[in-house]
């Protein structure tokens, strides 16, 4: 006997076993449904009839998409993840030879002639890690002290490009930030050159430098410099110097346009003695609220916080309603890949990914969507750790500038093996166009990231990426 829609949907929202019917050919009417069941899935709308005639319908690949935005809706870290049938298994990536000794360097730490090594290998990641780990334990080793000067001395006139396998500005900002710590008196000598530099990136790096040496006077110069990315990092290091003390300039910050130093700005003022700073934070909440854009979300929740505000006070834009027509496509089985291009002042080269219409048909579309208009091209990979992702996609190459509308996590049960592709977050249904390349395998992302894509050619180019480097452009390919 059959089951109405409505007790369909009952079983399904009880979490009750729902029995399969096989698949069949669809009718427009049935393409229509498909995008109805996961418009009510974004939308986290259970009580949308289309979840009923999804569960009700004679195809199994509507009643699986049905079952899953159920899911999704009750939970959206559930259990069950169905998915239609999968694509091709993702390639299983070999690493390269270098990340063995990347992995190996943070035992040898305090091991000053590795670390020398390490700063001579042939790969940087493997130089940009010793410099990372090297510290006061190293301050008489003459030799690795000259080789960090050697890469802040002896970078190349134009830091704006760099070819395969060399660096441009990285290896004088990661040689300026480990001379910081163990010999400060060079890195001071060094530190007003980059400052003076015409590279946001390299200024950016002084002003980390800065905040190793206490530096405040040259933390205050770069706290006002024009690009916001550098404001906010000199900012940081500030708060964490002279704190309440330069409340003053935190306060004038919170003018900039930039939401990663508005941000900085208001969580250096929490708990301020001023007491134009609850007043001031407000006035500056009201108009980022009426920017908005979700992916500031960030910059409003602190400044809610020095004005004496909740969390809960945030004014977050409505979620949008509408789906690229791809989405449908995606969620039927349909095969569509990106050719992401890498500039070639940033070593160039391409990769190809695959989307996961299997599992995220709605987020794997409206990126397909972005990349073909554009959106992407330009931008830059504004995170890089070596043993862990690639992330980029900011309009601001920083964390907290994205998308203006947040994109709905579709969490599956496809882990974050190396290769695959995963969408950042600020907390759950917080994606903000922001992605992410695993270069190992991350299964402890599994519960909290979506898997949108993998790559399926050109992993060599994923892991010779830079912090820095621009892509030129995403474009659809033919599979």
């Amino acid at each position: 006997m059959p089951f109405s829609p409505r007790a369909l949907l009952l079983a399904a929202m009880l979490g009750l076993a729902v029995p399969p019917v096989a698949a069949q050919s669809l009718t427009k009417a049935d393409s229509a449904l498909v995008g109805r069941i996961l418009l009510a899935e974004d939308r986290r709308d259970a009580t949308d009839p289309a979840l009923a005639a999804g569960l009700a319908h004679p195809d199994a690949r509507l009643q699986t998409l049905a079952r899953r935005a159920i899911g999704r809706t009750r939970d959206a870290q559930f259990a069950a993840r169905d998915s239609l049938p999968r694509l091709a298994p993702p390639p299983i990536w070999v690493e390269p030879a270098w990340r063995l000794r990347f992995r190996a360097l943070p035992q040898l730490r305090d091991d000053c002639s590795a670390l020398l090594l390490a700063a001579s290998d042939s790969a940087w990641p493997v130089r940009f890690r010793a410099a990372a780990l090297a510290r006061e334990s190293c301050a008489k080793d003459e030799a690795l002290v000259q080789t960090f000067v050697r890469w802040v001395r002896e970078r190349p006139v134009d830091l704006s490009r760099r070819k395969k396998g060399e660096v441009a500005w990285q290896g004088a900002g990661n040689g300026l930030v480990a001379l910081a710590r163990i010999a400060p008196d060079e890195a001071r000598y060094r530190l007003t050159d980059a400052m003076r530099s015409d590279n946001w990136h390299l200024r950016q790096y002084a002003a980390r430098a800065a905040a190793i040496l206490r530096d405040t006077v040259r933390l205050r110069t770069l706290a006002v410099d024009a690009d916001d990315n550098v404001a906010e990092a000199a900012i940081d290091g500030l708060a964490r110097v002279s704190g309440h003390a330069d409340d003053a300039l935190y306060l004038r910050a919170l003018e900039r346009r930039g939401a990663q130093v508005v941000r900085a700005a208001a969580v250096a003022l929490k708990g301020s003695p001023d007491p134009r700073a609850a007043a001031t934070a407000m006035l500056t909440f009201e108009k980022w609220a009426a920017r908005a854009n979700a992916s500031e979300r960030d910059a409003r929740v602190a400044l809610l916080a020095v004005a004496g505000q909740p969390e809960t006070a945030d004014r977050p834009p409505p979620v949008r309603a509408t789906l690229p027509r791809e989405a449908m496509a995606l969620a039927l089985g349909q095969e569509l890949r990106l050719r992401v291009t890498m500039h070639k002042h940033s070593g160039g080269g391409t990769f190809t990914v695959r989307l996961r219409g299997d599992v995220a048909p709605i987020m794997a579309a409206r990126l397909y969507a972005l990349a073909k208009d554009g959106y992407y091209d330009g931008l830059t990979w504004h995170r890089v750790e070596h043993d862990f992702v690639i992330q980029g996609g900011s309009p601001g190459a920083n964390e907290y500038v994205g998308l203006p509308q947040f994109l709905r996590d579709e969490l599956g049960t496809v882990t974050h093996a190396r290769g695959t592709l995963g969408m950042s977050t600020r907390g759950h249904d917080t994606g903000d166009a922001q992605w992410f390349v695993n270069l190992r395998d991350n299964a402890r992302l599994d519960r909290d990231y979506t898997v949108w894509a993998e790559v399926v050619a050109g992993i060599e180019v994923v892991d010779g990426i830079l912090e820095g480097d621009h892509i030129a452009k995403i474009r659809p390919i033919k599979p």
